[in-house]
């Protein structure tokens, strides 16, 4: 059987990041405060980056950190400078779209892994190649590749050259991520960290003799989601993936939750673990990895472009809604006293019914007895963003577990 892939798990925060190694991460990726392309997510300032590094090792889990924007000018010299503080703190890869870029960190830090960003759009085994002689350790797949291309990229390219895929998350409907939605529409450049995500918006006709009539796409009266794609999902195609010869399953969500990133890293840790211990045992629990998957936000699933180009069916045309089912309340940052330590994400109420989320797959259903403010001061709920609690549910959770409830919205 073919060596085991890693899992790649993206991390929006130092706290996410913990969480990433807690649930099943070989992996993470993150960004710093500049030179990334997700500018809107929380991303690391430089303690933050440093204290996460040194955690990751000490778990036995590797740090990728993104420098993937197309560089300007203007940008050189504070990259230069930013790979050379980056190489201090040791993460063990950088992830690269721009040559240039490229360059500065083989000359600034020559032992730290430079691996190429899927926004290059590296969609032949040539490109690969090429990379591979300038140093690259691993080349980001293009999302447009079937199984079958990828399977003809790893026959054509040398073994010591790593292949990493996305196989989890969000679709961008621009090709390989490349995208002036954004620039034209908000002054944001998706291409320098800024996207404003007007894929997701709602959008009509307006025939230029008839200002002000609006007509619809398709679907209804207020408009369509045209561009708005479903969410990719590769849980039922392991096999496919390994037998490709992809080497990092990754993850796609540097503005994702913890309870998201959770709930995916524990979905796919199990699921690849269970093949490579027994493939008769991960197609019996399919079931349960649907099952596992959907518990976190998601546009309804496609599986892209591994088998084939994507049709009308791969986009959501009347909503850009997530189906949400269950609701992130905090973690467990320690117990004190009988009680659990944790930070208030979303609001809930003495006497409810939460659950605790493990990173062995199960799920502990507690209620909620009683809520405690950091001055001691019992309350009957926790409304307040981000308030230090100490709550008592009677269970001592493990640190890094997470606290969350079913979405009474969903009706479950």
């Amino acid at each position: 059987m073919p060596r085991k892939p890693e899992l790649l798990i993206p991390a929006s925060s130092l706290e996410v990041l913990k969480v990433a190694c807690a649930f099943g991460a070989d992996a993470v990726y993150i960004g710093g405060d500049a030179y990334g392309l997700r500018a809107k997510a929380k991303n690391f300032s430089h303690d933050d980056m440093a204290e996460g590094i040194r955690y990751a090792h000490s778990k036995g889990v590797k740090v990728h950190v993104t420098v993937n924007i197309l560089a300007h000018n203007y940008d050189l010299e504070g990259i230069r400078e930013y790979i050379r503080e980056l190489r201090e703190l040791g993460p063990d890869a950088f992830i690269i779209a721009d040559p240039g870029v490229f360059e500065i960190a083989k000359e600034e830090a020559p032992e730290i892994e430079r691996h190429i960003s899927t926004q290059a759009n590296n969609t032949n085994y040539a490109t690969c190649n090429f990379w591979y002689r300038q140093g690259a350790q691993r080349v980001v797949m293009a999302r447009e590749l079937s199984v079958e291309e990828i399977k003809e990229v790893r026959t054509n390219t040398d073994p010591g050259l790593q292949i990493e895929t996305f196989i989890h998350g969000a679709m961008c409907m621009s090709y390989s991520g490349r995208c002036m939605l954004s620039n034209f529409m908000t002054g944001r450049d998706a291409n320098r960290g800024e996207c404003t995500h007007p894929c997701r918006w709602k959008y009509a006709l307006v025939e230029e003799k008839r200002p002000g009539e609006y007509m619809p796409v398709f679907e209804n009266e207020r408009g369509t989601y045209i561009f708005n794609s479903k969410d990719l999902c590769m849980i039922d195609h392991i096999p496919d993936l390994v037998e490709a010869g992809i080497d990092s399953f990754k993850i796609e969500g540097r503005m994702k939750t913890a309870l998201y990133v959770a709930t995916v890293a524990r979905t796919y840790r199990h699921a690849i673990d269970d093949y490579f211990e027994n493939r008769d045992k991960y197609l019996k629990n399919l079931p349960l990895y649907h099952e596992r998957i959907s518990e976190c936000t998601f546009r309804e699933f496609t599986t892209g472009f591994f088998y084939g180009k994507p049709g009308p069916d791969d986009h959501v045309y009347d909503n850009d809604d997530y189906n949400v089912k269950y609701i992130y309340l905090g973690m467990c940052e320690g117990t004190e006293n009988g009680r659990v330590m944790t930070t208030q994400k979303n609001k809930y109420c003495v006497g409810d019914t939460i659950e605790v989320m493990k990173p062995d797959g199960s799920n502990i259903e507690v209620t909620v007895k009683g809520i405690r403010a950091e001055d001691g001061t019992e309350q009957d709920s926790a409304p307040h963003p981000q308030q230090k609690l100490t709550i008592d549910i009677g269970y001592l959770p493990e640190k890094y577990d997470i606290l969350r409830k079913k979405n009474p919205e969903t009706g479950e």
